[in-house]
This record gives C-alpha cells, sequence and structure tokens, in this order.
C-alpha cells in the first residue's frame, strides 16, 4: 500500500508556511524534537521516541522509566553469541545492524520487503555506527582464529514521523552503551561462559557515540530546517545527515536529492550539528546513569514502570481529603473546649394566647397570608370587571352592524363558524315579494348575531 500523495494545495501550504519561518508543530528552523529514552528489564533493550516517530531497540520487556523528551518511536535490541572471526580479521568480534520497517509504524511500508528506503536506511546506520569504530571490535575476541563476539544490533520502527535514521542512531548507540555481555574465561582449548548469577556481565568498550543529526532543504537549498518530519519530508527538495561525536568529529556524510549545497551551507550544517550532538549525548548519559542507580538500588524498572499511572482501571486508592481517625475522640474534645450558649430559654415564651415559641424562632406571619388572600380577591374582582366591559363592547359593535346592513348585500345563513357559509345573491322580485323577503332576512340576521354574541359571552 503506497502512502497517499501530497496535494498541491498542503505542498503550497508547506511551503509557504516553511518560507515564513513557520513550522506544523511550532518549533523553529533549528530547533529538534523532545527526546525520550526507556530501558528494559534486560540489558541492550530501549525504546528512544523522538516527536512521533518511534523505535526500538533489542530484545526484552519495557521501559525503565528513565525520562527524555519525546518520541518517534524506535525499539532497539542487542544480542550476542559467540561465532567463528572472519578469516581476514581473526582478532576482532562482529558487529551487525539490522533496521526493520513494517506496516504498524506506517501504511505504506511493507513487510518482508527490501524498499530503497529500507536499504539506504540500512547503509546510512551501518556506516554511523560500524565504519566509524565507536566499538572496540578487538575486545570482543575470546580466542584469536576461533571465538569472538558477535553483536547483533536490531533496530524496529514503531511509528513513522519522520526523520527514521536520527532516531535509529539514537537508539542504536543507546542500545550497545546499555548491553552487558557474558563474561568467559579461557583455560587451554576450553571456553567456559558464565551466567549473570555466577558472574557480572560485561559491558562493551565504546570509544565514542556517533550520533546523525538530519538537515532538509527547500526552494532549491533557499530554506533548511533541522529534524524533518514526515509531512516536511515530503515536499523537500534535499536532505543532508552529518553523523558527528561530542568530539565535533564528523563519522559520515551522506547528501540525496537533486540540490547541490556549497561549502558554506554545510559548514552551517556540521556547526549545528556539534550543538545538537553536545547536547543529546548529555541526554544519553543521564539516561544510562539514572537506569544504573535504579538497578543498584533495587528499585522497579522495564516498560511497564515507565509508562504513567493516569489510567482508570489502575487500581489505586487515593489518600482521603479528611482524616477519618479517631473522629469520636476528636469530637468530644471540640465540644469539651467549645463556649456554653449565651442565653438559654428554659419555658416558652406564650406572645399571644394559642402560640408559644421556644429559642430564637421567627415569629406568627398568619397576618401576611390574609393580605395575600385580599391581593388574590381583589384580582379576581378586577377580572370580572374586564369581562363585562369587554361583554357591552362586542354588543355595541353587534347593534353598529345592524344598521349598517343594507339591501343589495349579500347574506350570509350560518349559525356555525364550521359550517359551509351559504350566499344568496339578491335578484329583482315583485315588491309585494321583495317587502316580504326583507323582512325574514332582517329576522335571519338578527338570530345569528344573536348566537355569535352567546358564544362569545360564553367564551370569555
Amino acid at each position: 500500500m503506497k502512502p497517499a500523495p501530497v496535494s498541491n494545495c498542503e505542498r503550497r501550504f508547506l511551503l509557504r508556511a516553511i518560507e515564513e519561518g513557520k513550522r506544523l508543530d511550532g518549533r523553529q528552523c533549528y530547533d529538534y524534537r523532545n527526546v525520550r529514552i526507556s530501558f528494559g528489564t534486560e540489558y541492550g533493550c530501549c525504546i528512544v521516541e523522538l516527536g512521533k516517530t518511534r523505535l526500538c531497540a533489542g530484545r526484552g520487556e519495557g521501559p525503565s522509566g528513565v525520562a527524555f523528551p519525546n518520541g518517534r518511536r524506535v525499539l532497539a535490541q542487542v544480542s550476542c553469541e559467540l561465532v567463528p572471526p572472519k578469516p581476514n580479521r581473526p582478532t576482532e568480534g562482529i558487529l551487525f545492524v539490522n533496521l526493520e520497517l513494517s506496516p504498524m509504524a506506517a501504511p505504506g511500508l511493507e513487510p518482508g520487503r527490501q524498499s530503497d528506503l529500507l536499504v539506504k536506511l540500512n547503509r546510512q546506520i551501518e556506516r554511523c555506527l560500524r565504519n566509524s569504530r565507536c566499538i572496540d571490535t578487538e575486545s570482543l575476541c575470546v580466542v584469536a582464529g576461533e571465538k569472538v563476539w558477535q553483536i547483533r544490533l536490531d533496530v524496529h520502527l514503531l511509528n513513522h514521523d519522520g526523520n527514521i535514521i536520527d532516531a535509529a542512531s539514537i537508539a542504536g548507540i543507546v542500545a550497545l552503551c546499555h548491553f552487558r555481555r557474558p563474561d568467559v574465561s579461557v583455560q587451554g582449548e576450553e571456553v567456559t561462559v558464565y551466567t549473570p548469577e555466577e558472574r557480572d556481565p560485561v559491558p562493551l568498550s565504546i570509544h565514542h557515540m556517533p550520533i546523525c543529526v538530519s538537515f532538509a532543504f527547500f526552494q532549491q537549498g533557499t530554506y533548511l530546517l533541522v529534524d524533518p518530519s514526515e509531512r516536511e519530508e515530503r515536499v523537500m527538495d534535499g536532505l543532508l545527515v552529518i553523523a558527528m561525536n561530542k568530539h565535533q568529529e564528523i563519522c559520515t556524510i551522506d547528501s540525496s536529492g537533486g540540490i547541490v549545497l556549497i561549502k558554506d551551507q554545510v559548514l552551517r550544517c556540521s556547526k549545528i550539528t556539534a550543538v545538537k550532538v553536545a547536547e543529546i549525548t548529555e541526554l544519553i548519559q543521564k539516561a544510562l546513569e539514572n537506569d544504573q542507580k535504579v538497578r543498584k538500588e533495587g528499585g522497579k524498572f522495564g516498560f511497564a514502570e515507565s509508562i504513567p499511572n493516569q489510567k482508570i482501571t489502575a487500581f489505586k486508592m487515593e489518600s482521603p481529603a479528611v482524616d477519618t481517625n479517631n473522629v469520636e475522640e476528636q469530637a468530644e474534645e471540640i465540644i469539651t473546649k467549645a463556649d456554653p450558649p449565651s442565653e438559654v430559654f428554659a419555658n416558652p415564651i406564650l406572645h399571644t394566647p394559642g402560640t408559644a415559641q421556644i429559642g430564637e424562632g421567627i415569629e406568627n406571619s398568619w397576618g401576611d397570608l390574609e393580605e395575600s388572600e385580599r391581593e388574590e380577591t381583589a384580582e379576581e374582582e378586577g377580572e370580572g370587571d374586564a369581562t363585562a366591559f369587554e361583554c357591552q363592547k362586542m354588543e355595541t359593535e353587534d347593534a353598529s352592524m345592524m344598521k349598517e346592513t343594507k339591501m343589495d348585500e349579500p347574506i350570509v345563513l350560518s349559525d356555525s363558524e364550521e359550517e359551509e357559509v351559504v350566499i344568496l345573491e339578491p335578484q329583482e322580485l315583485p315588491k309585494k315579494t321583495r317587502a316580504h323577503t326583507t323582512l325574514k332576512q332582517g329576522s335571519t340576521s338578527k338570530k345569528a348575531f344573536t348566537k355569535r354574541r352567546k358564544k362569545k359571552r360564553a367564551t370569555h
């Protein structure tokens, strides 16, 4: 599964932000992401987090809680075994480095396939750790030409958020510094390997700590960012990786991309690398010292212990805010030390016949209830007067409507608002018939208005 391509809008947005000196995570151009290192229960196992990129170095179970600022997550594990040496180097041990990428870190990474990115990263980390001679390989020789220690470093990418090589180099060197190999003894041709219970394991001989620092270039080298994130890597024009130790010795330089760098740009990057490497080396040494101190004191260590205990399912009871021990004794002391009340009413107070008061109570409020009843009565009377006034007003309006009724207007024959309305158009009738019809129309309309008036009164 290939990663989703960056849209043109997102690309323009990222490049415009970089031109303005801004980054999505709030860092400045030369800021490095926070680093966090956690050690496992076994020697040589650690997890390194660089921003949201996480790598794991070593086999083992879990970080011992040694903190380092946050991480792209990498797991590193170191193991060892006795093997025959190489024919051309019979007195030197072997250091083997392997970096693995899995879909767990990012959907675009495929398992069991040697992609171009994986091959490139393995070569870079190998040049950084093995070709820089950071480990004394001659100290790994047990019997010259027969048996030497082979140190295997496995680095697993747990979460990918850019700049894998920096996190892998930190995880690799930390795991190698933390690792302890078994002690051995040679008597004639017999080689004896001692368990940790029989003899204390022996740490590796480390000469220096090479650490990689990556620089991303944009707009053909016009803009420079340190420690690029995954989105910034997608829109960059070129990448420069410098591996250096705290003595400001350059171990390796690797440039990729279609840009040409001038001398001043490389020198500026090397100066920035020297500062960052010094800071990271100091943090690594503090983390190793803290872990060794915890192990000697017999404290808790391992990945599980380094996880913050802030979960709902944690079986942990917090101490109560109020101390509930010896409550009765404390209450008796408070009552004994308290002052007696100023006035004591032994007998009830009689204000009026039929009422009594003991202590400082409230006065009788029955008079207030009578006033409220009067107010309610006044409101009811006011509503009745308003209803009578409205009825008189309606009668006056009905009378005026009766007077305004004319012969040539249509007559509405309906005694209900829900029934259909029948309109009779006036027609030319004989004089005698017209007079009789006029009387009937007048009586009918009068009855209709009378019924309407009664309904409105009943409604009010």
